[in-house]
């Protein structure tokens, strides 16, 4: 008879593990990681840029626009018509005030065109444009 409680005693001891606190863990891990990892804006086409030797690192650059070789301008990957640069830095402008933006262009590319972006975006109210080139 008491080895028949005693076995009852020992099913009714179940051991269970408690998921929570690791479930929470795994939040904050994730939370922390979206927060420190950086994004890495590009113009969403593939240019070859020019080399300077006064080439400088920007810190932060809003808008990205990539000129082809072709003249095709290229705004997050999508394609845009140099008549839409002014309307596109417009309301850019209007939800960042001090905006800045960075012309990519391919060193193919003719001088003409990357005026004519440049010259768009000055018309929009944009201060703050700098043209990409890599350091030698």
């Amino acid at each position: 008879m008491r080895s028949i409680r005693y076995t009852r005693g020992r099913r009714s001891r179940r051991s269970d593990i408690n998921m929570t606190p690791l479930i929470d863990i795994v939040f904050i891990l994730l939370i922390f990681f979206v927060v420190t990892t950086s994004f890495v804006r590009e113009a969403g086409v593939e240019v070859q840029r020019p080399s300077a030797q006064s080439a400088e690192t920007m810190e932060k650059a809003n808008v990205i626009l990539g000129l082809t070789a072709e003249g095709r301008i290229f705004v997050e990957g999508r394609p845009l018509d140099i008549r839409s640069v002014r309307a596109y830095m417009e309301r850019f402008l209007a939800e960042t005030p001090d905006g800045s933006v960075v012309i990519v262009a391919d060193r193919d590319s003719s001088t003409g065109a990357a005026v004519q972006v440049l010259d768009q975006c000055r018309l929009a109210g944009v201060r703050n444009i700098s043209i990409a080139a890599r350091r030698q």
